[in-house]
Formats: structure tokens, C-alpha cells, sequence
């Protein structure tokens, strides 16, 4: 018989975490159902333990009764990016994902052919050295007033979660999705909170192992209504380049 605090903090993982006995067994690896752990019935394997491990970091200590720290810190979550893109002299430069490419963007992460057909420009700007940035282009009215429809931000890198600072706004690559929001990490909690500055959307909560990347916003650049097609953005931007530089050279 598994012990008492074993099954009720079984129960309660799942209970917590959303799922039904029958969604948490094919999760788990287990056949049809966790009633059976539930009842005490059947022993909780270490295949199971490794598997809450492995997919939520529940810590087996905590599991067992010997730990009151219910999850395994997030540190070793890699939200570093997947691909690096340099330009022909192998400098580091910076793509730029509008809202269409955005789409595509978790599915195609990792191939560095997809990035390719991204524009991509070099900041000669001190501030953005020695650091991995990244264009991003704002969708939806979430962060009104801070950040209108249509806006572009450039994000930094960002190498671990424990590295989160709640006044910054950021940009969180999930598994489907792409997403510019304020981040959370809620007291007592494993999960993070993703913040709307618009009040009329309500927090969003994920699980640290769903951030695919993560990117800091350092600054936005605004544009007229009538820049909307890249050339038309690469232009502007070549525009306030050459206007920053003669503002440096006086």
C-alpha cells in the first residue's frame, strides 16, 4: 500500500494541474487511468515519478512526503535562441518577424533555412552589441496604451527565466504561439503569469516548460499608417539610422 501523503499529493498534483484521471494516465504513461494510484491500489512507479519529473519538475522528495518544495526549480529550462542569424561578414544581426512570419514562428525554430527569408538589418548602435536581438512586430491591443497594433519592438535575448524582471515587458515564444506580454512569477508557484497592459484581458498562466525562447523588449519603433509592407520598413528604418548617425557625428 503507497503511503497516505504519497496518493493525496498525487491527487492533488493532478487536481491542480487540470487534468482527468484518464488525460493524466495517457500524459503519464499509464494505462487508461490513475484511479487505481488514486485508491492506493496500485504502486506509483518510478516511471511515473520520472515522468512528473520530467514533464512538470515535481520534485519525487515532495512526492514521497520528505520535501515541502513541490516543484524543482525552472532554472534548466533553455530559453536561450534556438538560431542565430550573422550577416555576410559573420556579424550577428537582427531579424525581423512581423505578424505573419510570427505565425510560423515556434514550428519553425529551430530551421535556420526559415529564418533566411526573414528581413535582417545591423544596428550600428553601441546599445546593441554584444547581445543576440530580434524584431518583433505587435499584433492585437493587449499592451495598449504602451503598445499600439502594427508597432515593432526589438527584444534581447533573454538566457534564463530566473533572469525575469516583473517592469519589463517581454517576448514569450510559446509552443503555438508568439506573444508580447509583462511577466509574473506568482509567490509559492512554479508557474508564470503573462500580463496584459490593457485591463480588459485577463492574465494568461503557463507552465516555465512551454517557453520555447524569451525576448526583452528594449525599445519600439513606431511608424506611419502607410509603412506597412517591409521595403517600406526597412526604408524607414535606414531613415532614422542615417539620421542617428548625423545627430552622432554633431
Amino acid at each position: 500500500m503507497e503511503n497516505e501523503i504519497t496518493i493525496k499529493r498525487f491527487t492533488d498534483l493532478r487536481r491542480e494541474l487540470g487534468y482527468t484521471q484518464a488525460e493524466f494516465a495517457e500524459l503519464l504513461g499509464v494505462s487508461n487511468t490513475t484511479a487505481d494510484i488514486e485508491r492506493g491500489r496500485t504502486k506509483l512507479s518510478g516511471k511515473v515519478v520520472a515522468a512528473l519529473l520530467k514533464q512538470f519538475k515535481v520534485n519525487p522528495l515532495w512526492l514521497y512526503g520528505e520535501s515541502e518544495q513541490q516543484y524543482i526549480e525552472a532554472s534548466n529550462t533553455s530559453v536561450i535562441p534556438k538560431v542565430v542569424t550573422v550577416d555576410s561578414s559573420d556579424r550577428e544581426n537582427m531579424v525581423l518577424v512581423n505578424a505573419k512570419a510570427a505565425a510560423g514562428y515556434p514550428q519553425n525554430i529551430h530551421d535556420t533555412s526559415w529564418y533566411r527569408q526573414l528581413p535582417a538589418f545591423d544596428l550600428p548602435i553601441p546599445e546593441f552589441r554584444n547581445a543576440t536581438y530580434r524584431g518583433f512586430q505587435v499584433e492585437g491591443d493587449s499592451m495598449l496604451p504602451n503598445l499600439r497594433p502594427g508597432e515593432w519592438v526589438l527584444a534581447k535575448a533573454v538566457e534564463d527565466l530566473e533572469d525575469i524582471n516583473t517592469n519589463k515587458i517581454y517576448v514569450i515564444v510559446l509552443q503555438d504561439s508568439v506573444m508580447v506580454k509583462k511577466i509574473e512569477r506568482p509567490p509559492n508557484s512554479h508557474k508564470i503569469l503573462l500580463i496584459s497592459l490593457n485591463e480588459s484581458y485577463p492574465p494568461y498562466e503557463i507552465e516555465p516548460h512551454q517557453v520555447q525562447e524569451l525576448w526583452q523588449v528594449s525599445s519600439k519603433i513606431t511608424f506611419g499608417v502607410d509603412a506597412t509592407t517591409e521595403n517600406g520598413l526597412l526604408r524607414q528604418l535606414q531613415q532614422s539610422m542615417e539620421e542617428l548617425k548625423k545627430q552622432l557625428r554633431a
